[in-house]
Parts: structure tokens; sequence; C-alpha cells
């Protein structure tokens, strides 16, 4: 049975990408294309890579919008907290790979981005859309994790859960600048950003509240101390997470142990015993994670790398619908990345 599907933000990166992965999947019928500041314009003008160019962007006035089982929404932070609900409460599936939904508390929301919520009341009924760590039967309302959360949660939340590392926990995290959305900024203009590496963020970035509160959904309260990096690549993010270990390890046998257990039946994250490389998920929905232990200071340091525009967003999302509409989680989606 198809299930007929509206993305809404087509024209930035993770939009792309969306329309990429539901064009080629094998029950989604995507039906409709809505754009926020190039809304007008043809496919084929915002994104010339990609296959049925004549199709038009839609400007995203909720009545224009056709009756649809799923909507995924790629939009600018503040542009999808009305709508999600609109389009939920006409019965839609919403998936929001935006930032309105992803704090479970008005007082989380309000650290993160210095001001009140517009519909903090509302803020319960999403589903934190991590598959792999959280249930997604029956939500119809799911906020997808930003990518740094998504690699630093993978990497290190089985190992805190199982006790064999506790807090603070550092995370030291590098990104493609794609990652920044496709919006024209001065820092990210290519003579701003080839040929070096910068921190940024420092201390106040949004997504050290929202890891912190993914940690605690998953049964785990540690602190975090969260410090990105933008890399003059397209694509990939690396997190590497540094915790104290939570008591005596042998070796690092039992880490991958424990991160094999819990990922054991999830095709789109692999464990692997070799420090992972952003080369190696580019292009793929899969997550890679691995985990090491330093004798001399007794410190875990876990690491986890992915394509942040598809496991770090467009294919979460369709992993997530896939999820929602009872079919498999991987369906549609490539776990071959591309080198080089």
């Amino acid at each position: 049975m198809k299930r007929r599907a509206a993305v809404i933000g087509a024209s930035g990166y993770a939009g792309g990408e969306l329309v990429r992965l539901l064009d080629a999947h094998p029950v989604f019928d995507l039906v409709w294309l809505g754009a926020h500041s190039r809304a007008g314009a043809r496919l084929g003008e915002v994104h010339p890579h990609l296959s049925g160019g004549d199709r038009r962007l839609a400007q995203t006035t909720p009545e224009d919008i056709p009756p649809v089982d799923a909507v995924f929404l790629a939009l600018p932070h503040g542009a999808s907290y009305q709508l999600g609900h609109e389009l939920a409460d006409r019965g839609a599936a919403v998936f929001d790979l935006g930032s309105d939904y992803r704090f479970d508390t008005p007082q989380r929301y309000e650290k993160a981005y210095g001001s009140p919520h517009p519909a903090a009341d509302r803020l319960g009924e999403w589903s934190y859309g991590l598959p792999e760590l959280f249930d997604l039967k029956g939500a119809r309302r799911v906020a997808l994790p930003g990518c740094y959360p998504t690699a630093v949660l993978l990497a290190a939340v089985p190992l805190l859960a199982a006790g064999l590392a506790t807090g603070p926990v550092v995370a030291d995290c590098l990104s493609g600048v794609s990652g920044a959305g496709r919006s024209l900024r001065p820092e990210l203009l290519f003579g701003q950003v080839a040929e070096g590496a910068r921190a940024y963020g420092i201390a106040t970035h949004r997504h050290r509240p929202e890891i912190e509160m993914g940690m605690e959904k998953a049964g785990v309260s540690v602190q975090v101390t969260f410090t990105p990096h933008l890399l003059p690549i397209q694509r990939g993010l690396l997190a590497t997470v540094t915790m104290p270990a939570a008591g005596a390890l042998v070796d690092r046998t039992d880490l991958l142990g424990v991160l094999d257990k819990a990922y054991q039946g999830r095709s789109l994250v692999e464990v692997v015993e070799v420090p992972p490389q952003t080369r190696w998920v580019a292009g793929s929905s899969r997550a890679i994670v691995t985990a090491f232990f330093d004798s001399h200071t007794g410190m875990v340091i876990a690491q986890g790398a992915l394509d942040n525009l598809l496991k770090g967003a467009a294919s979460q999302a369709v992993q997530a619908a896939n999820l929602v509409f009872g079919l498999e989680e991987e369906l549609g989606l490539d776990r071959t990345g591309w080198m080089p």
C-alpha cells in the first residue's frame, strides 16, 4: 500500500536529500513539495542533481497542502511549530527535522534558545526520534534529533547505561559545512572555511542541553561539555566522547560487547574496531560507532561517525517514518557510502 508524502523545506540540503530518498522509496509516494524562501522555483533550479526537476516548489500555506499520510518538515528554526501541529491535527504523521519540538520541557527549550517556546503546552506531544534508543511505535508527531546529538548519543548512551562509564562527559565533535544549512552567511563562504578548522558555540551551543536531555531520556543523568568544530568538508560528522570509566575494565572487549548488544539487529548502526572516518559514511544512511579504554587515565573514549545530512537528518527521518508505518526500518535507505 502506497503512502502519500509531502516534503516542506525541499529547497534546503536536508530537504533535497529527503526528496531523493522518497522518490526512490518503494512505499512512500512523494506528491507535494513545499519551500520556505524558494517557493515558486522549480526543483531543478535549487537541486539540479535530482530527477523530476520540473516539479514546482509550492508555498507552505497549510490549506494548500493536499491530504497526505506523512509530512517531512525541513524548515528553519521557528518555522514549523505551528505548521507541524496543524498538519498532524489533520491526520498526517509529522516528522520534524527542525528544532522546534526536540525539547520535552519549556525550561530546556528556553535554556537552549534564550526565549520561551511559542507553543510550550504541546511539547509533550512529540516523540524524540532517535530510533535505536527510543520506541517510535504509534508516534504521530516525531521530532528528529540534531546531527551532533545523534552521533554523541549513539556512541555514549549504551556504555553509560551499562555502567561502564560515567560523567562528566566531554564531547568533541567535527562536522562538514553542510550541517550549517544552505543560507548565505559570511563565515561559511569558501574563503572563510577552506584549509582551516575552527570551534564554535563553545560552552553555549544549543545541542548541549539536547544531548543531556537525550541521555536523561535513556536513563542516564550526566553533565556534558560539548564543543563543535567546523571542518572544510561538505558532509560528514565525527564525535569523540570521553568519559571516566565507572569501574575496572580489563580491556575494550567489554565496551565493544555492550555496543554490539545495544545495536544487535539494528542495521543502520555498525560497530567497528577501528576509529571511524567521515569518508566512510558520506552518502550512507548508517552510523559507525566504536569505543576504546585508556588504561593510563582510566577514561573511556567512544566515537560515532555519520553523514550529517542523512543519518543526522533526512535518512533518520525516513527511518523513523518506516517504523511509524510498520515497515522495515532500513527500507529505501542505503547503508553503502561513497569514496573517494
